[in-house]
């Protein structure tokens, strides 16, 4: 099939006013002006309509924490053990929760959901699709994040119980502790496989689910609100060579030297909140805006259930009421969100091999009356 005559903004320094986007079996095979289009014999047109590549949120609990069920729905923090990485999302969220159909019809064609930020290490994040029915068949990475959390939630979820972490002390010392734990292991595994004389470890559920952490193939999540809990992420990353990102990176334009030395990625939000615990005492919904005026490249998220989903744009408009640029807007939710969650091989942009995931809006999409016209899902017109 053919997209054609369409406005098509790629999210890759490419724009083409009068385009075609070309498809077929899931991907995306060309793009382009008009004139050059190719020969196919199933036309779509698209004639004044803005297409751009499907939206991103970037940090959610869509699934984990399912809309009006209560305690029965909440499987987002596994509260009675603080550091839990063996736990993962794929065995908790629920496709047929309905506000992955909300999030469809706003646009948002991927989420990156997983456990919450009770504990210290929550367990691992996963990338999926937004239509479907079976999780197995709509995911896009799995594991793509391992959770840690930094500041007041830890520090709130185990003092009632009488219980390490009581403090941001002992928050970062159970981190430390268990990836250190992480690397003996690693070393004598790899010892082990070296000399048929020495015994491998007896195996550990936690030590293995943070293995691919410390080689710096799994991304540690660091939730992150206060100055300084985003400097001790820093640092404990620093410490192990993690590969990491800051999210909410509420307190940032505090430090934005620091997030621009560092190269650090971010993601930021949700910006439509009130100032609800001390930690988000300056929180300002101008953080976006600050820090691309310092540079700073970063994906924006709604943290769903916090900001219901189908929000994500209007987070983004916002935003850009503070002062953040339209494009800006637009790579946060897009390509910068599938950047810095590592997919970006698969989604984020319009370009030829990635995924056909792909929105048209007959009007400007950060206007907040907008609503897709038509969304297509791996080639497949879902509205």
């Amino acid at each position: 099939m053919v997209i054609t005559h369409a406005h098509i903004k790629t999210m890759e320094n490419c724009e083409y006013p009068d385009g075609y986007l070309q498809f077929q079996n899931e991907k995306i095979l060309s793009v382009g002006e008009m004139a050059k289009m190719p020969a196919d014999d199933e036309i779509f047109d698209a004639s004044g309509k803005v297409l751009l590549p499907g939206f991103i949120d970037s940090h959610c609990h869509i699934g984990m924490w399912e809309d009006g069920l209560g305690f029965e729905g909440d499987d987002g923090n596994e509260e009675t053990d603080p550091i839990t990485p063996n736990l993962r999302a794929l065995d908790a969220v629920n496709p047929l929760d309905r506000c992955f159909a909300e999030a469809l019809q706003a646009g948002i064609t991927t989420v990156v959901t997983g456990p919450g930020s009770a504990n210290p290490i929550g367990g691992e994040w996963l990338a999926m699709k937004t239509y479907g029915s079976r999780i197995d068949d709509m995911i896009i990475k799995a594991p793509v994040g391992m959770k840690f959390a930094l500041g007041e939630n830890p520090k709130s979820s185990y003092n009632s119980k009488n219980q390490t972490p009581i403090t941001r002390m002992a928050t970062a010392a159970l981190i430390r502790e268990h990836l250190k734990k992480a690397q003996r292991y690693l070393e004598d595994l790899s010892r082990a496989e070296q000399d048929e004389d020495y015994d491998p470890p007896e195996y550990d559920a936690k030590s293995e689910a943070l293995l691919p952490v410390i080689k710096g193939e799994l991304k540690a999540f660091f939730h992150v609100h206060r100055a300084d809990d985003i400097c001790t992420a820093i640092r404990i990353a620093k410490e192990f060579h993690l590969n990491y990102l800051l999210i909410h990176c509420t307190e940032g334009h505090l430090i934005p030297e620091v997030l621009k030395s560092e190269h650090s990625d971010i993601i930021i939000g949700p910006v439509i909140c009130d100032r609800s615990k001390p930690e988000l005492r300056n929180f300002s919904a101008a953080l976006g805006s600050e820090l691309e005026k310092n540079g700073i490249s970063f994906a924006l998220c709604t943290d769903h259930p916090v900001v219901p989903i189908q929000y994500l744009t209007l987070s983004g408009t916002v935003s850009s009421a503070e002062g953040l640029s339209p494009d800006a807007v637009l790579k946060s939710i897009t390509c910068n969100a599938a950047k810095v969650c590592g997919i970006s091989d698969r989604v984020g942009s319009i370009a030829p091999g990635k995924d056909a995931d792909f929105i048209l809006f007959d009007r400007d999409p950060l206007i907040v009356c907008a609503k897709p016209t038509d969304i297509f899902i791996g080639g497949r017109k879902v509205k």
